[in-house]
């Protein structure tokens, strides 16, 4: 067995652990293995080990890993970096999942590009839940008015809600932040059917986030260890 295998195995069984204690079935949470900075040949090994979903941050260097897999088979690429206007045709093109989604002109601009052969491209947006200067995504309050706008393009299909709560140790402060947008999800599936994803929770918050109803949670370094981002920072 292989370290990513192994590491994989790991998780799976975390996770499955935090969605018992909760009364969750496992089935019920998706995991995203975010494999940012990683070779191919890293995504390929967790293929072989049953992954499917992969999350890619940077534009140029996911497009560059999904064009070395076609061949390999099934592959579900989620690009889950902020997303600059003049990459957006990359992601419309090649990913079936957005998760950075934060302002209607970029909404407007993947479903503008997204081709006509392909389904629509499956979009979240991104709430600024710790409302963190450093942070993307949008304010609650927000969230109603460019929810109905992403909804009504023709070539997205708006899926539900991300977020990247500011780091914290303490599990009842990590769980009542985790709720916040379960709650703001539980609202916008009064009004949207296709909303079921709420993408939220990484290694460090992983339990308070399926605690509060996760569906995905995206995992990276203890998949496939401690990223090298070398002396040149990868692309967007």
């Amino acid at each position: 067995m292989t370290s990513i295998q192994h590491n994989l195995q790991e998780v799976r069984q975390r996770i499955a652990s935090a969605a018992s204690r909760c009364g969750r079935d496992p089935k019920e949470i998706t995991l995203l293995a975010v494999s940012k900075t990683k070779p191919a040949s890293a995504v390929a090994e967790a293929l072989q080990a049953g992954q499917i979903a992969f999350g890619e941050n940077y534009v140029q260097e996911g497009v560059d890993k999904i064009q070395q897999l076609v061949a390999v088979g099934e592959v579900e690429w989620h690009f889950i970096g902020p997303l600059q206007s003049n990459k957006s045709r990359l992601v419309a093109e090649n990913f079936a999942w957005c998760h950075t989604v934060d302002r209607l002109r970029i909404a407007t601009r993947l479903n503008d590009q997204r081709p006509a052969h392909l389904p629509p491209l499956n979009v979240l947006i991104q709430v600024n839940i710790s409302d963190e200067n450093s942070k993307s995504g949008i304010m609650l309050e927000a969230l109603p008015e460019l929810a109905q706008a992403v909804a009504a393009l023709p070539h997205l299909r708006l899926r539900g809600l991300m977020a990247i709560p500011a780091p914290e140790k303490d599990y009842p402060r990590q769980l009542a932040v985790c709720q916040k947008m379960a709650d703001a999800l539980a609202s916008l599936q009064q009004h949207y059917p296709s909303v079921d994803t709420l993408s939220l929770g990484m290694s460090d918050d992983m339990e308070a986030a399926i605690a509060a109803g996760s569906t995905m949670v995206r995992i990276g370094t203890a998949i496939f260890g401690a990223r090298d981002y070398g002396t040149t920072p990868p692309q967007q």
